[in-house]
């Protein structure tokens, strides 16, 4: 059994846990009962049990034939919850409204968790529109601007080894093209995204440095066709100076908040 901090793991949560963030991963796409048992290697009738008291309680739902199984409404509680709480989050969606309205651009804040970014707050462009809000969800950190800004902030020791998936024709899937790359975000301060998450975006990421190493990141995502050499240069600029707001007014030891470890 596995320790954390001195302390015996727990088994039936860690089980919990697993099959809460398995269902989440499936997003649209529910899964059987036996599906679920075979991914984390136990018996059917347990997993039957787990999901029947996740049911009750609201954190899976089921369809009406009772056969398939998603992540459910109190999972989407809690995350608004976490969002509502957090301190930095707060802090930083003023300056990401202020950005948008500057460029008339997507702009995104991100934290970074384990090898992936989860996206905490978007506002979206006015001029293209996604159909489903990012926040509340992950990309792998080393495909886009606000990961590779947060890998930057790391050694390149902690990377780990390749390859790594590819999202797009451009990704860097080797581990000696990703630390290139990430040389050049520590020299011009910023990262830069072309099409290597999605195809037909660009994204500038820039770390939120209240933190050491950063946790955070923002970035500002636009459509190639729409990014020009002076649109670049002004959406840098802009962002560097949301990025020194954000600094500038972030919590330090004192004030009696809470300073979370992650």
């Amino acid at each position: 059994m596995s320790e954390t901090g001195g302390v015996r793991e727990v088994k039936s949560a860690a089980r919990t846990v697993e099959l809460l963030e398995l269902l989440a991963a499936r997003g649209d796409r529910p899964a059987r009962l036996q599906a679920l048992a075979d991914e984390l290697e136990v018996p059917r009738s347990s997993m039957y049990a787990l999901l029947q008291t996740l049911i009750s309680r609201g954190w899976v739902r089921t369809d009406v034939t009772g056969s398939l199984y998603g992540i459910g409404i109190h999972a989407l509680l809690t995350g608004t919850s976490y969002l509502d709480s957090d301190p930095r989050v707060r802090l930083v969606r003023p300056y990401l409204d202020e950005a948008s309205q500057a460029l008339g651009e997507t702009i995104h804040m991100a934290r970074l968790d384990g090898r992936d970014v989860a996206y905490l707050a978007t506002r979206e462009s006015h001029e293209y529109l996604r159909t489903i809000s990012r926040v509340g969800r992950r990309l792998p950190a080393h495909v886009g601007a606000l990961g590779k800004a947060l890998l930057a902030e790391r050694p390149d020791r902690d990377l780990p080894e390749g390859p790594y998936r590819a999202l797009t024709p451009n990704t860097r899937t080797s581990r000696e093209a990703l630390a290139a790359d990430l040389a050049g975000v520590r020299a011009r301060g910023w990262s830069i995204d072309r099409e290597e998450g999605v195809l037909g975006i660009v994204g500038f990421g820039f770390a939120l440095r209240y933190d050491t190493p950063a946790q955070d990141a923002i970035s500002c995502s636009v459509p190639v066709a729409r990014l020009s050499a002076a649109h670049e240069e002004r959406i840098v600029a802009v962002m560097r100076e949301t990025r020194a707001k954000i600094e500038a007014r972030a919590p330090g030891g004192g004030g009696g908040s809470v300073h979370w470890r992650s």
